[in-house]
C-alpha cells in the first residue's frame, strides 16, 4: 500500500451506517432548533469522523436561499443509539454570493412607488415624446433646450406628451388586465361598459378603447375599463315595474246611497 493511499484511507472515514439510517431523528432536532424557519427535504449524509455523521437539511425560509442546516450525530463504541451533537444552519457553496447586479431603473415595479416617494422620468423615455415639436425627436440638445424654453414663457403646452408608444403600451397592459373584457366580472355582465350611461370616455385616441366609470356602486368605480368591460351595475338595468292593486275600503265614504234623499 502507497503512501497516498493511506492519507487519503485516513482522511476518509467510513460513514456509520446507524448513524447515515437515522434521519428521523436528525429532522427531528433539526426541526426543534428551526422554529419558524422551517425544514425542508432531506439533502444528504456526510461522515464527519468515527461513528460521527452530519444530515443536511434544505432550509426553505425564503430569506435564506441555499442555506442548509447541519445535523451532526455521533454514537458511542458498540451503542446503537445516536446522540445529537449540534444542530447549525450553514449557508451552502454560492449561497452569500450577491446577487446579479440589476439597474435601479430596471427593479422598479408598477405600485413601488409610495407615498413621498419620487420616482424620476429619463429624458429617452419612449412612452414620451416632446409635446412642442409634434412627434419628433430628432432635434439637437441645444434646440430642445431652446425650444422648451420658449414653450415655458409662453405656456404653450406639456413639454412631454404620450408617444404612440406610450399609448400602444398602456392599451394592451389595459385590455390584458383587470380593465379588460377578459374576466369573470365582464363574462357575466348584462351589458359591455361601451353602452353604460356611467362611463366618460377618456380624451384623445386611448378614448376609441377606454372611458372612466363614474357609478359609485361598481367595482370599477373610478377606474379606467374598456368598452367591453361590464359589471352588474350597467345603466341599462332597471327595476321590473310592479303594479299595487288597493285592497276594498273597510268602509265606504266614496258612494253615496240615494235612498237616503227620497
Amino acid at each position: 500500500m502507497s503512501v497516498t493511499t493511506a492519507v487519503e484511507r485516513y482522511r476518509r472515514p467510513k460513514l456509520d451506517a446507524q448513524g447515515a439510517a437515522a434521519v428521523d431523528e436528525a429532522r427531528a432536532a433539526a426541526e426543534d432548533a428551526a422554529g419558524v424557519f422551517g425544514v425542508g427535504e432531506h439533502l444528504g449524509v456526510d461522515a464527519e469522523a468515527e461513528r460521527v455523521v452530519t444530515h443536511w437539511f434544505a432550509c426553505p425560509h425564503p430569506g435564506y436561499p441555499g442555506w442548509r442546516w447541519a445535523v451532526t450525530l455521533s454514537r458511542a463504541s458498540r451503542a446503537r443509539a445516536v446522540t445529537v451533537n449540534e444542530v447549525v444552519l450553514l449557508p451552502a457553496p454560492r449561497a452569500v454570493e450577491a446577487p446579479q447586479w440589476v439597474p435601479w431603473e430596471e427593479r422598479i415595479r408598477p405600485g413601488d412607488v409610495g407615498p413621498g416617494m419620487l420616482l424620476a422620468t429619463p429624458d429617452n423615455d419612449p412612452r414620451l415624446e416632446p409635446g412642442y415639436v409634434a412627434g419628433s425627436l430628432d432635434l439637437d440638445p441645444e434646440e430642445a433646450s431652446g425650444a422648451r424654453a420658449v414653450v415655458a414663457e409662453l405656456g404653450l403646452g406639456r413639454e412631454r406628451v404620450l408617444s404612440l408608444q406610450g399609448r400602444d403600451l398602456a392599451a394592451e397592459r389595459w385590455l390584458h388586465g383587470d380593465p379588460g373584457p377578459n374576466n369573470e366580472l365582464s363574462r357575466q355582465a348584462p351589458e359591455p361598459c361601451g353602452t353604460c350611461g356611467y362611463l366618460v370616455r377618456l380624451q384623445g385616441r386611448l378614448g376609441l378603447l377606454f372611458g372612466a366609470c363614474t357609478n359609485e356602486f361598481s367595482p370599477s368605480d373610478s377606474r379606467v375599463v374598456s368598452i367591453d368591460h361590464g359589471c352588474g351595475a350597467h345603466s341599462l338595468v332597471t327595476e321590473p315595474e310592479r303594479g299595487v292593486e288597493l285592497p276594498s275600503p273597510v268602509w265606504d265614504t266614496i258612494n253615496v246611497d240615494e235612498g237616503l234623499f227620497d
